[in-house]
């Protein structure tokens, strides 16, 4: 092996030898990291991806569960565009669902961070308590609760009779008024999104508002002229993330209408009656063209947000 000796009397592999050696220690790394990394890569091959490429197949299928699949071709997916009606009332619930509660719920959320950001005592009190309801809206047990409230002898019924406004009925057995339940419990789960508004309000410089407030600016001008827009990276970020979870709620619906989607299916979430085609009616194959139309919807939703991100959302350059 070739060495070269330096002043001190040290020696070490140079040329090829050294390139090998590198190489060797370069292998030796890559497997320790790819050791660490095989209980992910073992997760999203047998818990993402494989379910994902078995649900595609089986759109594609007759799969009831009791036999084996037969292939249909694209019939479930001509089924669900032009044979059935549930699925456009889903179709027409979810939309509602989303287009009306994740505004509300920001808006909420938005302006619960700026009062906080005024140096509220016990902050960390305030914003425990605000939070609360986000690790709860989603649980059976909410759910329940919520049911109760809004049934016709709940607490809201009593509560408007006590007020002098006479209701007939609960809100979860009126079509016109069941989905304005669900809709009361997303924005009440608002903890989350006012925890991130509220970190990014902590990062706007002190010296900008100031300065706009030096100029005469009034409080709504610095807010809609320089806190907002410095804001809406997180308003983004923020609104990604509660459409998603907008279009794939369903442990409300199911335990508010008792897994009907009713009355007269204004509660019918798409995930809802996904989950009556599949587990119900085990009609497998038509429940996985449901699955992977919710996908590319929640895909397209995402990427025209991303596209359109570029004429409202203003980062530091």
């Amino acid at each position: 092996m070739a060495v070269v000796t330096g002043a001190a009397g040290a020696a070490g592999p140079t040329g090829a030898a050294a390139r090998d050696l590198a190489a060797a220690r370069g292998r030796r790394r890559s497997r320790v990291a790819y050791l660490f990394l095989a209980p992910w890569i073992l997760g999203v091959l047998g818990l993402t991806l494989g379910p994902m490429l078995a649900s595609l197949y089986l759109s594609f299928t007759d799969y009831r569960l009791s036999g084996a699949p037969s292939w249909v071709g694209l019939a479930n997916y001509q089924r669900m565009f032009t044979d059935d009606p549930r699925y456009w009332s889903s179709v027409w619930v979810t939309a509602k669902y989303v287009l009306l509660s994740v505004p509300l719920q920001l808006a909420f959320a938005l302006a619960i961070a700026v009062f906080l950001d005024r140096g509220v005592r016990g902050l960390a009190i305030y914003r425990s308590v605000y939070y609360l309801p986000s690790l709860l809206g989603s649980s059976v047990a909410v759910a329940v609760l919520w049911r109760r409230l809004f049934s016709s002898d709940g607490l809201v019924v009593d509560v408007a009779g006590w007020v002098g406004i006479q209701m007939s009925g609960g809100w979860i057995s009126d079509p016109e008024r069941a989905l304005d339940t669900l809709l009361v419990l997303n924005v009440w789960t608002f903890g989350s999104p006012m925890v991130i508004f509220l970190a990014g309000l902590r990062q706007i410089p002190d010296e900008l508002v100031e300065a706009a407030k030096v100029d005469g600016a009034g409080a709504v001008q610095r807010f809609f002229r320089v806190v907002f827009p410095l804001l809406t990276p997180v308003v983004f970020f923020n609104l990604i993330l509660q459409m998603i979870g907008a279009f794939q709620a369903f442990t409300p619906a199911y335990i508010v209408s008792a897994g009907t989607g009713g009355p007269a299916d204004s509660t019918l979430f798409y995930t809802l009656y996904l989950f009556q085609s599949g587990f119900q009616a085990f009609d497998m194959g038509y429940a996985s063209a449901m699955a992977w139309g919710l996908f590319v919807v929640i895909g397209a939703f995402t990427a025209l947000n991303f596209a359109a991100s570029r004429y409202w959302v203003h980062y530091g350059d």
